[in-house]
């Protein structure tokens, strides 16, 4: 009697359970395996940790997400999406030990992911409708299939065909009960690691029309060309920032858990709304055949703190975005015109609303097509993207663009004033010290501080470093190139031993003094002087 009895705890104790959490496990690889394949024939953004991620990122209250873009950079993604999958993982593995008491409770949990899943899709900007929610239904429906069945399989032991009594039937059920686990969970890991493998290549195809669309794009010479930059715009100090930021270390903050591939071919963008009275369609090919102008313009993302790594000068080729409104019969406000905000859609559903009156107002707004001599790279908006001096980014800088509605600040608010952010949001006038870095242990004697300073269609007209408690000093000024871009400064300083603390200011053409007034970057950018503190030996 007591050896039956301790027979019964050893199969429902520790080691069924382990195997349960197994189960669990496996049915979760299913599950996202599964719905990465119905994800490659509805479109790779309905996949549910795309989707849930989304949702988590539009649901993420402002500060915490300046919290992770300081803190990961341009990795704030790939953080976010482990961490879903980390909780997918710890959910399997308590669903597969509830299973292993209550098989179709667990079995209940996992069809409730694939609910949260569903509902979170039809929920996102840029959601198609029910098609969305398929790849997170499919998936869970076979996630909790695999779940009961392998669950079932510790529950119901197999039935001998030879007879046996006593322990020896016991032990030769318990045995065969498990070598039917094995086999079922290593053909449901195999399966659903080919399912996997042929979703995510389906997914990869549509991305290869994209990338071939955007290898056969010729930029055309443009009808306005930037002029040169003069030799005396960028100084010869190691570790500076250079005065052209190359594509792959331009930042990237946007909210694209997939970056959006479209094709060139396909794309089309719609001018409508209030005040047009010309709605216009444009494809790739419209634009290419426009007038293009090239520029040189500074980008500066309101998530940058105060001596941070978000801002970064490149050379845009694109079309005149005033030019566009025009033909569309867009007047300015100042002009009468019944709007005064644009809202521009990404083809990933996120909305930036910016100034139609600074829009229009004679500086070189574009809608881009090309970044540095080449096309778009497609982290940065390919096909097109736009491009405005003097704004922050997130009331300018829209990506993957597909539409334009003319409206008023008064009747919609776009995604990030949704959320808390300003409406209208200047660029501030700021700098950074690039060199010394922060902590540094320069040797004592001759030390080049430098960075840059920017103040965009303003125009930076001085910069002033101080040294401790000192008197401001004032610094060299690389040549400006235009009002649009940052420069570069530089002052000699004889360091003594000791620590010490060196802090920046700019001084725009208006006259305006970078303040010293610390400020976070919500709702309009930060504000504050850059400081470092060196210890010199």
């Amino acid at each position: 009697m007591r050896d039956e009895e301790k027979d019964q705890r050893g199969r429902s104790g520790p080691p069924r359970l382990a195997l349960g959490a197994l189960s669990g496990v496996l049915a979760g690889f299913a599950a996202l395996a599964s719905a990465e394949l119905v994800a490659a024939a509805v479109r790779p953004q309905s996949g549910p940790v795309v989707v849930v991620g989304g949702a988590s990122i539009d649901a993420t209250p402002a500060p915490v997400k300046d919290w992770a873009i300081r803190h990961f950079g341009t990795d704030d993604k790939l953080v976010l999406q482990l961490g879903i999958l980390a909780v997918l993982a710890v959910s399997a593995l308590a669903l597969g030990v509830l299973a292993v008491r209550f098989r179709r409770v667990g079995a209940a949990g996992t069809l409730l992911f694939g609910v949260v899943g569903a509902a979170a899709a039809l929920h996102r900007p840029d959601s198609i409708g029910i098609a969305d929610a398929l790849p997170s239904v499919a998936g869970a429906v076979a996630g909790a299939l695999l779940l009961y069945g392998l669950v079932g399989r510790l529950t119901v032991p197999a039935r001998s065909t030879v007879p046996e009594s006593g322990a020896a039937s016991e032990k030769a059920a318990e045995a065969w009960d498990r070598r039917r686990f094995v086999l079922a969970a290593a053909s449901a890991a195999a399966a659903s690691a080919v399912a996997g493998t042929v979703g995510r290549s389906l997914n990869g195809t549509r991305g290869r029309d994209a990338v071939a669309s955007r290898e056969k794009v010729v930029l055309p010479l443009p009808g306005s060309p930037a002029r040169p930059v003069p030799k005396r715009a960028g100084l010869r100090v190691a570790g500076i920032s250079p005065f052209v930021t190359s594509n792959q270390d331009f930042y990237r903050v946007d909210t694209a858990l997939v970056v959006p591939k479209v094709d060139a071919s396909a794309w089309r963008m719609r001018i409508h709304g209030r005040g047009v009275r010309r709605p216009a369609t444009y494809s790739f090919d419209d634009l290419l055949r426009r007038e293009l102008i090239e520029r040189d313009i500074t980008l500066t993302c309101v998530s940058n703190e105060v001596g941070g790594p978000y801002v970064g000068n490149a050379r845009w080729i694109g079309v005149r975005l005033a030019d566009l409104l025009a033909e569309c019969g867009v007047v300015p406000p100042s002009r009468g015109g019944r709007a005064d905000q644009l809202v521009a859609r990404s083809v990933d559903g996120m909305t930036i609303g910016s100034p139609v009156e600074d829009l229009m107002d004679g500086r070189d707004a574009l809608l881009a097509l090309g970044m540095n001599g080449e096309p778009l790279p497609f982290e940065h908006g390919f096909p097109v993207r736009m491009v405005v001096p003097g704004l922050y980014g997130f009331v300018s800088a829209c990506k993957w663009i597909e539409d334009i509605e003319l409206t008023t600040f008064d009747s919609y608010n776009p995604y990030w004033v949704k959320r808390g952010w300003a409406r209208r949001a200047p660029i501030r006038t700021e700098s950074r010290i690039d060199t010394p870095k922060p902590f540094a242990r320069p040797k004592a004697g001759p030390v080049m501080v430098a960075g840059v300073a920017w103040a965009q269609h303003r125009g930076v007209d001085k910069v002033e470093v101080r040294i401790d408690d000192g008197p401001w000093q004032e610094a060299h000024l690389a040549a400006e190139y235009t009002r649009d871009t940052w420069r570069q400064w530089s002052i000699p300083w004889q360091a003594t031993s000791g620590g010490h603390t060196l802090t920046v200011r700019a001084t725009d053409r208006t006259g305006t003094v970078q303040t010293a007034e610390r400020t976070r970057t919500m709702p309009d950018g930060a504000s504050g002087w850059h400081s470092v503190v060196v210890t010199v030996d």
